[in-house]
Formats: C-alpha cells, sequence, structure tokens
C-alpha cells in the first residue's frame, strides 16, 4: 500500500479527544478528520447543518456570503453542532483566509496529492450546492466560489502598481506537518490556494446539487475527493471527482465568458452590500474591461495550462552555480523516458522522492549543477518543476539551448504512461507554452534518440510520439 494511502488513513483514524488539545497541522487531512469529530460528536445532523456550524465557528458571516446563503439564525439550537473549543478554534484557522505582512498565507492547507487549497470557497461552494432549489442556490455558486475573489484581485490589480492580477503559489514549511505557507512573491487577493479552493468549491458543488445524489456525510465527499489513491492503472481508471483532475473536471464546467459575466455581477453585489453603493453604467463598462483582460490571463493560467509541483514542494537541493537563462521562445520539446526510476509514480510522495533522487544523480553522480530535465511527468497527474521555463536544462546535449527537455517518469521500453499523463504534456504542456510565448507556434517535438545515440525514450514512448502533431523527423 502506497505511503500517501496509508498517511491520509492514519491521520483520518485518529481520533481527536474533547479533553485534551491535540496538535495539528495545515494538512487537509487534519481538518477533514476535525470535520468528522464534529460529525461522530453530533450524530443525525445533515451536512448542510453540518456546513453551516463550521460557518459559525469561524465567524465567517459577512453580508455579502449572507445574501446568498442566508443568516445563520441563533435559534433553532438543535441544529447547531456542539464542538470543543480547540476544535472551533482550529476552524477559524482554517477558514479564514488572510496574508500576512511577512508573506505568510493563513486559511490555506496542504493536500494529499501536493496542491495548496484555501478551505474556505470550498465548503461555501459546497454550501451553496446543497440549499434547496427553492433558495436558488445557483446564484451563489460562482460568487462564493470564484468570482467575487477574482473580480477584487483584478480590480487591485489595476488600481495598484505593487499588486500581481493573480496568484502567486507558495512553499510550506514542511510538507510532512504542514504549519506555515508562504507565498513565492507579492500577494494578489486570488492566490493559486485561492483559486484551487474556488475551483474545487464549483466541482464539489455542482456535484452536490443534483437531487440524485447527497453526500451522508461531508467528511466522506471530502475524503473521496481529497484522498482517492490511485491503483496501478492510474488516472486511465480513476474516478473523474478527484482533485488531481481538478484542472479537467473545471475546464468541462466552466465556460470563460459566463465566469467572465458572473465576475462582474459579483462586484456589483460587493459594492452594494459592503460599501453600501450603486455601480453607475459608465463604472461598470470600465470594469468589464478590466475583468475581460483578467479572465483571459485567469484561462491561460488555470486553464490551458497545467498545474505544476514547485521545486520547493519536491524537496529540491538548490541550483549549484548560476543557471544559464534561455532564450524565449523556444522552438523544440525533446521527449524522454527516465529509464530509471524503471516504474511510473502515482502518489506526490513517490513522484517527490523519485525527482530527489534523479537530482542527487545528476548533480552527484554525473557532476551537473542541477537535475537535467525542463519538467518531468508523473502519473500521479502532475508535471515536477524541473529547471522550469527560464533557466537551460542538461538533456539533450547540444541541443539544451534550443528547447524543453520533458521526461515521464519511468522506463517505456514496452509499455505507455497512462492516456491521461500524455495528454497533460503533449496538448496541456506543450498549449501552455505557446500561449504562454515560451514556444513558437510552430515547435517541433523530437524524441531524445532523434538527437543522442541513446534508446531513449523508449520504443513504445518513441512509437507513440511519432503520431503526435508536432512530432518531426530530424533533418541530416
Amino acid at each position: 500500500m502506497e505511503q500517501q494511502w496509508i498517511w491520509c488513513l492514519a491521520i483520518l483514524m485518529v481520533s481527536v479527544h474533547s479533553d485534551a488539545e491535540v496538535s495539528l497541522s495545515q494538512h487537509m487531512d487534519d481538518f477533514i478528520s476535525v470535520v468528522e469529530q464534529v460529525e461522530n460528536r453530533n450524530a443525525g445532523l445533515d451536512p448542510l447543518a453540518v456546513l453551516r456550524g463550521l460557518r459559525r465557528a469561524a465567524g465567517h458571516t459577512d453580508e455579502f456570503i449572507q445574501h446568498f446563503l442566508g443568516t445563520i439564525k441563533e435559534d433553532g439550537i438543535s441544529e447547531v453542532p456542539v464542538m470543543d473549543s480547540h476544535v472551533s478554534d482550529f476552524i477559524g484557522r482554517a477558514l479564514l483566509h488572510s496574508v500576512t505582512e511577512k508573506g505568510r498565507e493563513e486559511g490555506v492547507v496542504l493536500t494529499a496529492d501536493g496542491t495548496t487549497v484555501a478551505v474556505s470557497p470550498v465548503l461555501l461552494g459546497i454550501e451553496a450546492g446543497l440549499l434547496p432549489k427553492a433558495r436558488s442556490h445557483v446564484r451563489g455558486w460562482y460568487p462564493l466560489t470564484l468570482a467575487r475573489n477574482l473580480g477584487l484581485s483584478f480590480q487591485h490589480y489595476h488600481r495598484s502598481v505593487h499588486s500581481q492580477r493573480l496568484g502567486p503559489d507558495g512553499c510550506w514549511d514542511k510538507v510532512t506537518s504542514p504549519q506555515a505557507f508562504t507565498l513565492s512573491d507579492r500577494p494578489s487577493f486570488a492566490t493559486d490556494a485561492m483559486v484551487n479552493g474556488g475551483m474545487d468549491g464549483m466541482i464539489l458543488g455542482k456535484k452536490v446539487s443534483a437531487q440524485s445524489w447527497r453526500p451522508l456525510k461531508l467528511s466522506s465527499l471530502l475524503r473521496g475527493y481529497y484522498c482517492h489513491r490511485l491503483d496501478r492503472e492510474g488516472l486511465d481508471a480513476a474516478p473523474r471527482l478527484i482533485s488531481r483532475l481538478r484542472r479537467e473536471n473545471f475546464r468541462k464546467l466552466v465556460r470563460p465568458s459566463i465566469l467572465q459575466k458572473q465576475v462582474v455581477k459579483s462586484l456589483v453585489v460587493h459594492q452594494r452590500l459592503i460599501h453600501n453603493t450603486t455601480m453607475l453604467s459608465q463604472e461598470k463598462k470600465e470594469l468589464t474591461a478590466v475583468v475581460k483582460e483578467g479572465i483571459q490571463e485567469f484561462v491561460h493560467r488555470y486553464m490551458e495550462c497545467p498545474a505544476i509541483i514547485p521545486r520547493c514542494h519536491w524537496g529540491a537541493e538548490p541550483y549549484r552555480g548560476t543557471p544559464t537563462l534561455l532564450s524565449l521562445p523556444l522552438s523544440f520539446m525533446y521527449i524522454h523516458h527516465t529509464h530509471t526510476p524503471s516504474q511510473p509514480c502515482l502518489s506526490f510522495q513517490q513522484c517527490s522522492a523519485d525527482m530527489r533522487s534523479m537530482q542527487r544523480f545528476h548533480q552527484n553522480d554525473r557532476g551537473w549543477d542541477d537535475i537535467g530535465y525542463s519538467f518531468v511527468a508523473g502519473s500521479d497527474g502532475y508535471l515536477y518543476e524541473g529547471r522550469g521555463w527560464h533557466w537551460q536544462g542538461a538533456h539533450t546535449k547540444g541541443y539544451n539551448s534550443k528547447g524543453y527537455g520533458v521526461s515521464f517518469i519511468g522506463d517505456y521500453t514496452s509499455s505507455l504512461p497512462s492516456q491521461q499523463t500524455m495528454e497533460l504534456v503533449r496538448d496541456r504542456l506543450a498549449s501552455c507554452a505557446v500561449s504562454g510565448g515560451r514556444l513558437t507556434g510552430n515547435f517541433t517535438i523530437h524524441g531524445h534518440r532523434q538527437l543522442v545515440k541513446t534508446s531513449c525514450p523508449g520504443d513504445a514512448l518513441y512509437s507513440e510520439i511519432g503520431g503526435w502533431k508536432h512530432f518531426g523527423v530530424v533533418q541530416n
């Protein structure tokens, strides 16, 4: 059984005693264990009542939220979950999002798949989805998960030269027991964690809104989504409703044009409720232009591009020396397989261990400055950052300055990576690179063996990429 699944089960089976405060990390598994404790102590409460109780414990009741979800009445005591003070405090920390002056992002958790998620928009999306249809729950689905946060971020970026429109990501102090998450750059009002949480809230909210599918417990819904363990068949045989397929599910669910309209509508409501002013027609017209630009960047960053696990999350050692910067855009993508490790990695823990192993081999045995590849594709649904978009790699001797080196973890002499993994590179990474100005539109894909005397990327994978759109024959 994989380390990821053992860790997830171990956390979720822990009994958090009410008479002793237990040290909890900022991991989604710990958050789910607390939700499960609340459910066990309040047997009979349905998921909607539990969600409203969590929201009350966090004091998460501003006028914008109440406009869409209604007020949490102080009467009806039987529907209020009973919880200990340390549980209530933990929930408050988990749900109240903020960024400190030192760049520490609060109200976010690390998930088992290696991504960071803001908890609040996840729960707000689920609550909106669970509301009876008579309450017009769809009205709150966009605003509470993504639309308002995106709009406020676009507005702030437009008015300030010291902010970003979207992002950034960041780094945890320790992925095994995360406590502090520090952003890698100046914050926006829509950090990567807020966007991840917003997408998850929309996906899960849409799922639970179906009358034919209602979760028996909130913890079961969250556990199934965030803690699913891949078997040997990998992503191709996995259920669709899992966090590692977040971006794929979101692309199928949301149209950018609709999202753009919802962002504008959310800001109009926000201004009326929070600032007690009505937006004039000219102001709305100017806002629409600002939002349109922002949505274009959002689509590129979170819908066209794949999620990439940053170096700090997989435990990379520093680059030795000074990296050589690439001159963009490049004209080539070179496909590799690792051969060793020879097996596909199916979890964040295993893929991270493989990345560290390859970096040690490249730095210590081969004497290179860093791991050689630009990016590495795990079979867990994610790409892993090697030297990235801007640093020249050491992957294809004589051609490192001309293209990106992308490797699939595993030996693909006689078998192929999963279809999902190949699509991640062939479609998502390539499209992201072109639209981001990092690859030319007419770029060429080569297998490693076309340029260097090697069997890489394996017979099976080389035969496969020969049918890819941008594959090219080397001209002697």
